[in-house]
């Protein structure tokens, strides 16, 4: 019950077709118009009605006048709504739109010259017409055209990890399992095949990737989505992927900017204004802008802004966000575009930066041109929109023979437009190197050849009927709602940032050709909460669960007790259980981990399409694993605190969430409250051991200014001296085991209070930070190898909400090289005076 009223809103897509309740919404802030919005039918309002109380879920001074026969045709009428004069400038207004320059290097600057001799030679209408999408196309988004001067209409399309709703696709995976290899070279090269996909099929501009939400709060819905709540390992993947998409041609959009990290009440609904994130500036600058800035380094074209509100201001008609922050602070020279009916007004979306929006004319089209005609939006700054949307296409040199979009519904006849090339191989590599290893007692694993296993849990098969939504693997939004596992092995989340495998090659059906090639045998069950018959000569069980979770509505735990259950049942008939977890984010086990009969544990992540031959690479021991945990595992949710449920205030026309907790997300808030976690963050075991030594530091400056040179201009990223090196760590890594594999080695800084305060304890700073890694090998036994670190000025600075800029504290800072965030090996010091 709970989790209808807290989901259903979400129901209401910003639409005036299917018209089954109307909602009145007069006052200013909506030019007293009446908004229309749908329950997709009258089944889905009749679900409304019947699943949760209209009087428990709804204002007490919202009214429903309803006639005694239909309720199809209820009529919710909300009275005028309270004022939100009270929350005016609660987000620093910043204006007027920075003009885009092409200043960033050569490329940019000869794209900006060729979209201004374009829209120089346009009628306003025809500029008009670049800002806006139109439906009718065959993308999820498609732009206007202007035929006479050779500008074809734009496609949009989904998403993060493959090419969605689409034949002859590939299914990735998910972010959250990329940010698990901690490896550069396998993100680029993700990314580097997602755009190779999109440009076969004619897509312009990708929909990903995703650092927003970064996973502020354990049961966010779309955590899984992004690349793990610390930003620095978050910026890594972001930059590297955004690089490879756009080496192949195609606008990236790293999205959701900014602040996006629940799902509940994430937008407009009847009960009110979406949920407004509220946050300091340092937090806003050093957690959650963090990521986005390796992806403009990295030249990205394209940048989504979120539904909610951020400090009480739309995230796409902020103008601290957008003009402020993402177009001054860090010289955005490409085009924002709204999320899907994202835009929640006109004029003010125009001139606090909004560029383009998506999926139709929303308040702009005809509005737009009236705006400019009236003087409420400047004819500069529908120029500008237009010039960024034309620069980032020529940026990306798609005006030269670029293919058309090649997309197509189900039930649309067409040749097969095979864009799948050789990936499936990088799929399996990048499912194996993400998957993490966090229990094995006396050597379990590796699989020495076992004659005899035994199979349980739903996850080991695939979902028999997964295909009744064509575009959502697995279930759309009409069914998912609450849905704590998926009936089937899990290898992509829902909503708009899943995927849609073209095939799924299951745990069980990989472990039956690894076992029939050693002459085996298999028992299964793959149903049963408490399987019957044991069997004493089996060489192990295997038991395969998971836990789901999807855009539209946030997880409702993060465990599950029928899958708990399965796995002690098993465990109490069998010596040596093995678990395997897929997950969309994180999942407790402290229901059995301990349980002596648990012999190996397998955080098996969202690896896409090669699953079982991912997993069975890591198990049989062909891949030594080196996946870390993206995400702390606590023993027990409630050592998340507040951050463990997004914000609930159903009763209030505007919400809010207070990101009081700052800089202490995750791993950094269990560090401050001395929380002993089960699983840490960068955590994972290796079938091989790793001895480090011989840690050193030197800086590279003698005398390094608190802040950069202000004289020096901005450029897309921020200012070019942040990603100066200005230190290098290095120390010695060694292979004291028996097997060939690489280790994953991660610096932590702790960053002085400052000069000034020698004797004080900076009570806003983490105790430590992630600022670097590497995958160092493989190794072979007895191999010695030479990790080394690069730290930039970023890496070393806090924002300074005084100066407004990025300041590198005078004082001694920490240095901490291990195997995870608690396992530290070495230890020193780096003065910066």
């Amino acid at each position: 019950m709970e989790l209808l009223r807290r989901s259903l809103y979400d129901l209401l897509p910003r639409s005036i077709t299917d018209i089954d309740i109307d909602i009145a919404i007069p006052g200013p802030r909506f030019l007293a118009e009446q908004v229309a919005f749908s329950l997709k039918g009258a089944a889905a309002a009749a679900l409304f009605c019947a699943a949760s109380s209209i009087q428990a879920v709804l204002p007490a001074n919202l009214h429903v006048q309803q006639a005694a026969s239909a309720a199809p045709n209820a009529q919710v009428a909300l009275p005028w709504p309270p004022s939100e004069v009270p929350y005016y400038g609660r987000s620093p207004p910043v204006y007027p739109s920075p003009l885009g320059n092409g200043s960033t290097n050569d490329g940019w600057a000869a794209a900006y010259g060729h979209a201004r001799a374009l829209v120089s030679q346009m009628t306003a209408d025809e500029k008009v017409n670049l800002t806006r999408g139109f439906p009718s196309g065959p993308c999820v988004g498609n732009t206007g055209e202007v035929p006479r001067l050779g500008v074809p209409s734009l496609c949009f399309y989904d998403g993060p990890s493959g090419i969605r709703g689409q034949e002859f696709v590939s299914a990735f995976p998910a972010g959250i399992h990329v940010a698990a290899t901690f490896d550069r070279d396998l993100m680029y090269q993700y990314g580097r095949a997602l755009g190779d996909e999109f440009r076969g099929r004619g897509i312009n501009v990708a929909l990903g990737p995703v650092a927003g939400p970064l996973g502020r709060t354990a049961k966010g819905g779309r955590n899984w989505e992004g690349l793990s709540n610390d930003p620095y390992l978050a910026g890594a993947g972001l930059g590297q992927i955004t690089r490879g998409i756009q080496d192949a041609g195609v606008i990236a959009t790293p999205k959701h900017w900014l602040l996006n990290e629940q799902e509940f009440r994430r937008r407009w609904s009847p009960l009110g204004d979406a949920i407004s994130a509220n946050v300091d500036d340092r937090t806003l600058h050093e957690l959650y802008a963090f990521p986005f800035m390796d992806a403009l380094r990295e030249g990205a074209g394209a940048i989504m802004c979120s539904y909610q509100k951020a400090n009480h201001s739309y995230a796409c008609q902020n103008s601290k966000l957008l003009n402020g922050v993402l177009k001054t602070e860090l010289g955005f020279e490409g085009f924002v575009v709204s999320d899907w009916d994202g835009q929640m007004s006109g004029v003010a979306s125009a001139n606090a930066g909004l560029d383009i929006v998506m999926p139709g004319a929303g308040f702009w089209g005809a509005n737009l041109t009236q705006a400019v005609n009236n003087g409420s939006v400047s004819a500069d700054r529908v120029d500008d929109m237009a010039t960024r949307l034309l620069a980032s296409w020529h940026y990306l040199r798609q005006e030269y023979s670029y293919p058309p979009p090649a997309l197509y519904s189900n039930t649309q006849k067409h040749l097969p437009v095979d864009v799948q090339a050789d990936h499936a191989d990088l799929i399996a590599t990048i499912g194996a190197a993400g998957t993490v290893l966090v229990k094995n007692v006396n050597g379990t694993l590796p699989l020495q050849k076992p004659r005899f296993l035994c199979v349980y849990g739903y996850d080991a098969t695939v979902k028999p009927a997964p295909w009744s939504n064509p575009d959502r693997y697995g279930g759309g939004y009409g069914v998912n709602f609450g849905w704590n596992t998926f009936n089937g092995t899990l290898v992509t989340g829902g909503g708009s940032g899943g995927n849609t495998p073209p095939y799924v090659i299951s745990p069980f059906q990989a472990l039956q050709e690894r076992v029939t090639k050693d002459r085996g045998i298999l028992r299964w069950d793959f149903y049963s909460e408490h399987p019957d018959t044991p069997y004493t000569n089996a060489d192990a069980c295997l038991v395969f669960i998971n836990a789901y979770a999807s855009e539209m509505s946030d997880r409702v735990s993060l465990t599950d007790g029928l899958s708990d259950r399965l796995v002690l049942n098993v465990a109490a008939k069998c010596a040596s259980t093995i678990v395997v977890v897929h997950s969309a984010g994180i999942r407790t086990v402290d229901a059995w981990i301990t349980h002596p009969n648990v012999t190996a544990v397998l955080f098996a992540g969202l690896p896409g399409q090669e699953s079982g031959h991912s997993l069975m690479s890591v198990l049989y021991g062909d891949t030594n694993p080196t996946g870390r945990l993206p995400y702390t595992v606590a023993r027990s949710e409630s050592d998340y605190g507040a951050l463990l449920d997004p914000t609930e205030t159903p009763d209030t026309y505007f919400p809010e969430t207070d990101f009081d907790e700052g800089l202490f997300v995750d791993y950094r808030a269990f560090d401050r409250a001395n929380i002993t976690p089960r699983f840490e963050f960068g955590f994972g075991l290796s079938y091989t051991t790793f001895e480090y030594a011989d840690l050193s530091s030197q800086l590279l400056l003698s005398d390094v200014d608190e802040f950069p040179d202000s004289e020096i201009k901005i450029i897309q990223g921020g200012h070019p001296q942040l990603w100066d090196t200005l230190a290098v760590v290095k120390c010695a890594i060694s292979n004291t085991g028996r097997v060939s594999g690489a280790e994953i080695a991660q610096l932590y800084v702790g960053i002085p209070a400052g000069a000034d305060d020698k004797e004080k304890e900076d009570k806003h700073t983490p105790i430590r930070q992630l600022r670097g890694f590497q995958r160092v090998g493989p190794l072979a036994p007895g191999q010695p190898r030479e990790a080394v670190f690069e730290l930039t000025r970023r890496d070393l600075s806090v924002w300074d909400v005084v100066a407004q800029q990025w300041r590198v504290r005078k004082g001694k800072y920490k240095l901490w090289v291990g195997a995870s965030s608690r396992d530290l090996r070495l230890n020193g010091t780096l003065a910066i005076t």
